[in-house]
């Protein structure tokens, strides 16, 4: 299939309204074909189609690593370089294909895991932009959420963005601690629990608004709102 007609059919399954069934055609084209079109819908200026490329992307990369191991690995890595200052971009949506990658396979998960932690730690590869912060503490979330066991460390990390002056920063951070086991950061999301500033989170692949504080209110109560 020519990439070009492969771009158009991957968009319209991303924009199909059924799109649990979609995911699933899209899954069953070749890996290596679908991956590159999914590259450029990370960063598309309509936010659910932005999602639910993430979401495309880490089933069919995951779905490549029980085949060939070594070609997930590679698109691992083009993830990681699109989150470097050396590619001269920005990497939009790299760190939530990451995090969506590894909740779905253990083993790049285990590979992995401590990379994407390393953006939010200040003596690591601590990414300064928070845009791109969002979409890390994404990423780490929905990690958390599937294998908490793998980032028990972020605790020490998030602390600061519970703090944030950036709402969607402290909702975020919230989203993440509701999956890990940190006693330092609970106050800091009782601190929270009044907070009503509005943000916009994809969770169960779908784009849902919810306040800082309901989201505080799940961590501290470890349910997801």
């Amino acid at each position: 299939m020519a990439g070009r007609q492969l771009k158009k059919d991957i968009l319209a399954l991303l924009n199909h309204d059924e799109f649990e069934k979609s995911l699933e055609t899209v899954c069953l084209m070749p890996a290596r074909q679908a991956v590159n079109p999914l590259f450029s819908f990370l960063y598309h200026k309509d936010e659910l189609i932005k999602w639910r490329a993430v979401t495309a992307m880490g089933a069919v990369v995951a779905s490549l690593a029980h085949d060939d191991l070594e070609s997930a690995r590679v698109v691992m890595r083009r993830l990681i370089w699109n989150l470097n200052d050396e590619s001269g971009g920005i990497g939009w949506g790299s760190p939530e294909a990451m995090g969506e990658i590894m909740v779905r396979h253990g083993g790049l998960a285990r590979e992995y895991a401590g990379i994407l932690l390393s953006y939010i730690n200040e003596a690591g590869n601590y990414l300064e932009y928070e845009m791109l912060q969002r979409g890390v503490l994404w990423g780490l979330g929905r990690l958390a959420h599937g294998r908490s066991e793998l980032v028990g460390d972020a605790g020490d990390y998030i602390a600061p963005f519970l703090q944030s002056k950036d709402s969607h920063l402290r909702g975020l951070a919230a989203w993440v601690a509701g999956a890990i086991s940190s006693e330092a950061i609970k106050p800091l999301l009782a601190n929270l629990i009044d907070d009503e500033a509005r943000i916009s989170i994809f969770i169960n692949m779908r784009i849902v608004e919810r306040t800082v504080g309901q989201l505080a209110a799940g961590a501290l109560s470890r349910t997801v709102p």
